[in-house]
């Protein structure tokens, strides 16, 4: 679904230190950016292997408000989750193969009006692998079981691509506990991915990640490191398996926040499906915007896949008057 955040040059003037303005030096640059397995332009490995600079900075040493995790045992397995800032929890779900640290350019912002609840899903981070199947159903049921540890009634739930997947799921399969639901890049069927984003899941191998920062981050938090061929067979297992949510998406009453980027690796067209699911977009709002739906759509110019997550100039204006609600 996501294929993890890194660095392919590093900015001469950028600290990831900075809680202040580093990220709004983030906001404004270009340097970032991903992979998607499928992308036909050049060669994966040699993509990757540029991205070995800054391991350090992002995925080796965690810079989100000096994270210090706790484990919640839900479902089974031992789920990681860290919570910064206190007001209206929002659970935080990243993309494939990532972590919580994803988020680095908005959790702290969003940290100062909001219980951030950052997680490690399952077989990612520090959240162990075992022989459970990767399924999204599951993963949604986590989400519901650390809502439960935690003692709370209803959450706001943000995901990113895999994230997303498991945020949809989670308002479908438990829509009392999701109080408001953002989805950026995220599909409601898998054919809702460009055609080379589709090939590129089914082929991932692990040899793909072999001296990357994807591989080296892993590596420092996954209580078994050796497990890492099994998350990259259980990620491609998962991800070559079909699914259409659009019944579950029409029958959904939560308010829900479609965000994508206009080069993202679904088309806009696919968001706009997605909004209308919601009856969005179906009529004029009126001049009192009387026809209004719950639901919001925003694409956002310029915004890919790969560098999405780190454009807080685009997504904090979009997201505050949706949560703020």
């Amino acid at each position: 679904m996501n294929y993890n955040m890194i660095l392919t040059d590093k900015p001469s003037d950028l600290s990831l230190t900075d809680n202040v303005s580093g990220w709004d030096k983030l906001a404004g640059k270009s340097h970032l950016s991903s992979f998607a397995a499928g992308n036909q332009n050049r060669p994966l490995t040699k993509f990757l292997a540029q991205c070995k600079v800054f391991k350090e900075e992002l995925f080796m040493t965690p810079k989100t408000n000096n994270p210090a995790g706790n484990y919640a045992s839900v479902n089974g397995i031992p789920l990681y989750y860290e919570i910064h800032g206190t007001g209206k929890p929002l659970i935080m779900l990243h993309g494939g193969f990532g972590t919580f640290e994803m988020f680095a350019a908005l959790s702290p912002t969003l940290a100062e009006k909001y219980q951030v609840i950052g997680v490690d899903l399952y077989g990612h981070g520090r959240t162990a692998l075992t022989d459970r199947p990767f399924r999204f159903e599951h993963m949604a049921d986590d989400i519901a079981g650390l809502m439960e540890h935690l003692g709370l009634e209803k959450t706001d739930l943000l995901g990113f691509s895999l994230g997303g997947a498991v945020a949809l799921q989670t308002a479908i399969r438990h829509p009392e506990r999701v109080n408001q639901l953002v989805l950026i890049s995220t599909p409601f069927k898998r054919t809702g991915w460009h055609p080379e984003m589709q090939a590129g899941m089914a082929a991932f191998e692990p040899s793909f990640f072999m001296n990357t920062p994807i591989y080296d981050g892993y590596l420092h938090v996954a209580p078994k490191p050796e497990d890492f061929p099994r998350l990259v067979a259980n990620m491609r297992e998962a991800l070559s398996q079909d699914y259409d949510w659009s019944k579950q998406v029409s029958a959904l009453k939560t308010p829900t926040l479609i965000i994508a980027g206009d080069a993202d690796g679904l088309p806009p067209s696919h968001a706009v499906a997605f909004f209308t699911l919601l009856g969005g977009g179906l009529k004029d709002a009126g001049w009192n915007g009387e026809h209004l739906v719950p639901s919001q759509l925003a694409i956002l110019p310029g915004a890919t896949h790969y560098n999405i997550t780190f454009r807080a100039d685009l997504l904090l204006p979009v997201l505050a008057p949706f949560l703020n609600k």
